[in-house]
């Protein structure tokens, strides 16, 4: 919480940041047969701060890729949405999912569905609860729903302001 607080926001390019996280859990993917679906957009400027926003990014994916079966495949995608101002982030994995009354709950810090499954994976419940809090510090938010199979998570950023 200490980190999030101190955020330093810079200009980002929203597409930049992605492309290298997607790279580097691509070689965790294929190492356990598991495909990144990721086609960037044009670039996404944001003010953020890099290296919190990445982390944040990162946990979701990884999280994804945990659960995600093997030989499937993890959608990101990304997107602007011009009504609202937002840049909108979405990572889908088709693992097992979480049921509906649990998905408000898995970004609270310490929660894990399924605890006998999370214990062996390694898990400690704190990667989405992290992520949902950098992203609510640059004024954000993150949201799951279930997605015939498995989880999407939607994480939403504002948008730089066109220049005028």
């Amino acid at each position: 919480e200490s980190g999030a607080r101190s955020l330093q926001r810079v200009h980002v390019d929203l597409v930049a940041v992605l492309d290298a996280i997607v790279a580097d859990a691509r070689f965790e993917a294929e190492s356990s047969q598991r495909e990144i679906a990721w086609t960037p957009p044009p670039t996404m400027p944001i003010q953020a701060d890099p290296h919190w926003l990445a982390a944040a990014i990162e946990n979701v994916i990884r999280n994804a890729l945990r659960y995600a079966p093997t030989g499937s495949c993890v959608d990101v995608t990304l997107s602007a949405d011009a009504t609202s101002a937002q840049a909108v982030l979405v990572v889908r994995d088709r693992g097992p999912g979480v049921e509906t009354d649990q998905l408000g709950r898995i970004f609270e810090p310490f929660y894990r569905v399924a605890e006998a499954r999370e214990r062996s994976s390694g898990g400690a419940g704190l990667g989405l609860a992290i992520a949902a809090r950098v992203v609510r510090a640059h004024g954000g938010s993150t949201t799951a729903a279930r997605a015939e199979p498995g989880l999407a998570v939607t994480m939403t950023l504002p948008l730089n302001p066109p220049a005028r």
